[in-house]
């Protein structure tokens, strides 16, 4: 096992009420975005959760990953339903990378050749 999720999810929620009661406001305005997907009655809950778990890998949150896997398996996802989620989340990650790319070589492209517009793919050059 990489980390004891079921520790840090206790003391992640200890540090959270912290933060809840120097910050209130702000706690009850996450919970209300929270809830908001509730109320729709679109999607189930444990929809909702595997959704929630490919967005928690994507933004690389670790919190987020163990509060949404104990969710997901509180509305009865399977492991299968789980890894299929997150096939989604790798997919959308290789994507993201993807398009990244291709602004990445534009960005190049334009400032290789000092120009104020970027040039037809593939025709940068590096100017000594």
């Amino acid at each position: 096992m990489m980390l004891d999720w079921n520790g840090y999810q206790q003391q992640l929620l200890a540090r959270i009420g912290e933060f809840g009661k120097l910050s209130p406001d702000t706690l009850k305005g996450y919970q209300a975005l929270g809830a908001a997907g509730d109320h729709t009655g679109h999607l189930g809950a444990k929809t909702r959760e595997l959704i929630a778990l490919a967005c928690a890998v994507t933004a690389r949150c670790d919190g987020c990953i163990t509060v949404h896997a104990a969710a997901a398996a509180r509305h009865g996802a399977s492991r299968e339903e789980v890894a299929e989620a997150l096939g989604v989340a790798v997919a959308l990650g290789a994507g993201a990378a993807l398009v990244y790319s291709a602004r990445t070589l534009d960005a190049f492209a334009m400032k290789a050749v000092g120009a104020d517009q970027p040039g037809p793919a593939g025709t940068a050059k590096v100017q000594p």
